[in-house]
C-alpha cells in the first residue's frame, strides 16, 4: 500500500539523517538514495529494457582489447608517474596539439586521472577555496554539484530551457542570466558540451559570448567537460572555448577514453590546459590516487594511437563512431516521435531528452513518494509509470536540476541510445506500443 512505502521511506530517510550527523558537513545529502538507486533497480525487476543509464552495453573495438592484451604482456604492471604514463601523455599531446591549434606539452599541461569524474573532483579540491562559487548550467550532471560540495564551493545554477523553434525543440540559455550569476566570489565555470542530458552543442557564437564575460573576472577559469567531444552529428561541429583567444591560460579541459573506446568501467581520464593549472591537479592527485592504472594507460595510449586510421570503410574510428551513434540517435528518435513524443534531437552525446506532455500520468503514481523522490515530480513519476507499465526505463531530468527549477524539467526525459541494434528494436517495440495505448 502507499501508506507502508511513504513510511518506509520516511524511516529511511531518518535512519540516513541520524547516519549523516557522524559524517563531514561535506558530505550532507550523500546518504539520500538517488535517481542512480532507483532507476536501475526498477529497470531490473520489471524486466524494462533500459534506456536510463549512459553506458554502452556492446564490446569495446577489437582494436582496444588487442592493445590492453600488449600491454599485459609488456609487463605494464608496476606503478607508474604520477603525473601521468608517459606514453599516454605523449598521445594525449600529439592527439590534441592539432585539435588545439598548439602545441601542448605532455609533461606540463597534461595529467591522467580515474576518469573524468575524478579529473574535476581534482579540479575543484585544487582550485576552490570555501565560499568560492561556480557557475553551472542546468540540468547539470549531477556530480557537479556533489563535487563542488566537497570542496567547499557553492553552485550558480543558470538554466537551459526547453523552446521550440522552427517547430523542433532545442534548449537555449539567457546569456543576461549567465551574466547576472557572476559575483565577486565566483572562481570557475564548469561547461559540459556535448551536454548531457540535453544534447546540446554550444555553438561558437555562444562560446565567444561566453567567453566575453568570462574574461571580465580575472580570476574566474573554465572547466570544460568535453567526454563526448568524438560523439558529434554533422551538420554540427565540436568548438572548444580552450581554443578562443585568451581562453586556454584560463581553461582546463577534461575528456577520458570511456564514452569514445566504449570502456567505461577502464576510468581513464585526462585534463589539458596551462602548465599552471595542472600542476596544481598533479599535486592534489599525488595524494589521492598518486598514479592511475599503468597497464590500461598503456592501452589507451595505443587505442589513440590507433584511432586515427581507417575503420570500417570510414577514413577513422572517429568518423566511424559518429556515424554510428547517429544512426542509433536517428531510430530511437523515430520510435520517439512516432509514439508521440516531442524529441529534442541531440546535436552531441548519446542521450535524447523528450518531452511528455501529451501524456497523461496516472494519478497513483503523481500521489506515491519513493526514498530517491520524497517529493515526487511530473517527470519522476511518468518514468516510474513507463517503466513498471510499459517496460521501458528512462530517467526523470529533473534529478539534473537544483529544487528550485525542477519545474523545468517537468514533462521532460531522458533516454540513451548508447544500446545495441536488438535492445534499440526492443525498445521501440514497446514505445509504439505505449503511444498507441494513450488516449
Amino acid at each position: 500500500p502507499d501508506e507502508l512505502y511513504s513510511l518506509s521511506s520516511f524511516l529511511m530517510l531518518a535512519r540516513s539523517a541520524r547516519l549523516m550527523s557522524s559524517y563531514a558537513s561535506r558530505l550532507r545529502g550523500f546518504d539520500v538514495p538517488t535517481v542512480w538507486h532507483e532507476f536501475t533497480p526498477l529497470a531490473q525487476s520489471t524486466g524494462a529494457v533500459n534506456l536510463g543509464q549512459g553506458f554502452p552495453d556492446w564490446s569495446c573495438p577489437d582494436f582496444v582489447k588487442e592493445g590492453l592484451h600488449r600491454a599485459v604482456d609488456g609487463n605494464h604492471n608496476q606503478y607508474c608517474r604520477s603525473g601521468g604514463h608517459v606514453r599516454l601523455v605523449k598521445s594525449i599531446a600529439a592527439h590534441y596539439s592539432p585539435l588545439f591549434s598548439r602545441t601542448i606539452d605532455p609533461l606540463t599541461e597534461v595529467t591522467t586521472t580515474v576518469g573524468a569524474t575524478e579529473a574535476i573532483f581534482a579540479c575543484t579540491q585544487s582550485l576552490l577555496n570555501p565560499g568560492d562559487e561556480v557557475v553551472v548550467f542546468e540540468p547539470a550532471f549531477d556530480i557537479y554539484s556533489a563535487q563542488v560540495q566537497m570542496a567547499g564551493g557553492v553552485c550558480k545554477f543558470v538554466p537551459l530551457r526547453a523552446t521550440t523553434k522552427d517547430g523542433k525543440l532545442e534548449f537555449t540559455y539567457d546569456h543576461a542570466e549567465f551574466e547576472a550569476a557572476f559575483t565577486p566570489k565566483t572562481r570557475m565555470v564548469l561547461l559540459n558540451t556535448p551536454h548531457n542530458p540535453t544534447g546540446k552543442v554550444f555553438t561558437r557564437a555562444e562560446l565567444l559570448a561566453l567567453s566575453a564575460t568570462i574574461q571580465k573576472h580575472p580570476n574566474v577559469v573554465v572547466i570544460a567537460d568535453e567526454v563526448y567531444e568524438k560523439l558529434v552529428y554533422a551538420p554540427h561541429t565540436h568548438e572548444r572555448i580552450a581554443t578562443l583567444p585568451g581562453m586556454f591560460d584560463r581553461t582546463i579541459t577534461v575528456s577520458s577514453a570511456g564514452k569514445t573506446f566504449s570502456i567505461t568501467g577502464w576510468k581513464i581520464g585526462w585534463t589539458i590546459g596551462p602548465a599552471h593549472l595542472i600542476k596544481p591537479i598533479m599535486l592534489a592527485n599525488q595524494w589521492v590516487q598518486f598514479s592511475v592504472s599503468t597497464t590500461l594507460q598503456e592501452a589507451v595510449a595505443d587505442a589513440l594511437e590507433r584511432a586515427d586510421g581507417a575503420h570500417r570503410d570510414h577514413p577513422s574510428y572517429y568518423s566511424w563512431l559518429a556515424a554510428d551513434y547517429m544512426a542509433r540517435r536517428d531510430r530511437l528518435a523515430a520510435a520517439l516521435t512516432g509514439a508521440g513524443f516531442g524529441v529534442a534531437l541531440p546535436e552531441g552525446s548519446f542521450f535524447i531528452v523528450a518531452d511528455t506532455s501529451k501524456f497523461q500520468v496516472p494519478d497513483k503514481y503523481l500521489k506515491e513518494t519513493t526514498a530517491a523522490a520524497p517529493v515526487m515530480t511530473r517527470d519522476w513519476a511518468f518514468c516510474r509509470y513507463l517503466a513498471i507499465e510499459h517496460g521501458v526505463a528512462a530517467i526523470p531530468t529533473s534529478a539534473f536540476h537544483c529544487p528550485e527549477t525542477k519545474s523545468l524539467a517537468a514533462n521532460l526525459v531522458r533516454f540513451a541510445f548508447c544500446k545495441t541494434d536488438d535492445t534499440l528494436a526492443e525498445a521501440e517495440r514497446r514505445l509504439l506500443k505505449f503511444g498507441a495505448s494513450q488516449p
